[in-house]
């Protein structure tokens, strides 16, 4: 099933940013305040599998909603996520750190424009071990590739549960990220992922590449070689809908609390663009 996006599609983080500025979107940002500042740090290691990893998240809260970006450990000292209590979105939208500005635009949107109301189907990650519902979050977002048996994915930030299922479903892949290494099948992780757009079929890339920067140069470049990007998204969930029909083609959101946060069943809202019939 297909479910088309209701944002309009944007070019970049700045036009949307220009867009929250201007008012275009929602309430004015200099007027909306943020209430809740926070971190979450998680290590994890699934059972049976043989790494461990580790998470570092801050979190910014705007009325209901909750906006999210990934963060390296020791990024971001408690005064830094202290500060950002009581700032407007305006103030923030502006803040020195890529990652309070990334979070504050998406409590913002996800305030303006919940993801229960945007025209996202919902798909329910069920109870489970951390193992079982990240295989099973893994699995909804595979389910939004156009791929077919043999394509290659970049795929950009690595998650050994999502190689999991593009081999399960016979497509090749190409993982990438910043921090290189080697995946759980021992294969060896790329760090330039605009070198290896041209030798893959399609991108699915993390929402972290939106905290980290390196989101709109891989956009421009897959756009150019017209390759296809989906997008799962903890950081900036709220965010990566809007581009959708500027290149992204789909978007599994996941926002605040994420599924390794709670054994019990978890949402996430996903958003493709309308296909042909």
């Amino acid at each position: 099933m297909s479910v088309r996006s209701t944002h309009q599609p944007v070019p970049s983080v700045a036009d949307l940013v220009a867009l929250v500025r201007a008012g275009a979107l929602g309430p004015d940002p200099a007027s909306t305040t943020v209430s809740v500042g926070f971190t979450t740090s998680q290590g994890a290691r699934h059972a049976s599998r043989g790494r461990s990893y580790r998470n570092t998240v801050v979190s910014l809260r705007i009325d209901q909603a909750v906006g999210s970006c990934a963060v390296e450990p020791g990024d971001l000292t408690d005064a830094d996520v202290h500060d950002c209590v009581g700032a407007t979105a305006a103030d923030l939208l502006d803040h020195p750190s890529r990652a309070i500005r990334t979070a504050a635009l998406d409590a913002y949107l996800m305030s303006a424009h919940p993801h229960e109301r945007s025209g996202a189907r919902q798909v329910v990650v069920g109870a489970g071990s951390s193992l079982e519902k990240s295989l099973a979050r893994a699995s909804a977002v595979v389910d939004l590739l156009e791929a077919a048996p043999g394509h290659r994915v970049l795929v950009v930030g690595v998650v050994n549960s999502l190689l999991h299922h593009l081999r399960a479903r016979g497509l090749r892949y190409v993982p990438c990220d910043l921090k290189g290494g080697r995946t759980e099948w021992d294969e060896p992780v790329v760090t330039d992922a605009l070198d290896a757009v041209e030798h893959c079929d399609l991108v699915l890339v993390s929402g972290m590449a939106v905290g980290n920067g390196s989101f709109e140069p891989l956009l421009r470049k897959a756009s150019l070689a017209e390759r296809p990007v989906v997008a799962f998204a903890q950081t900036a969930s709220a965010v990566l809908p809007w581009f959708i029909g500027a290149g992204v083609t789909a978007v599994s959101a996941e926002p605040f609390p994420f599924f390794w946060l709670d054994g019990g069943p978890t949402t996430i809202y996903q958003y493709q663009r309308e296909r042909a019939s």
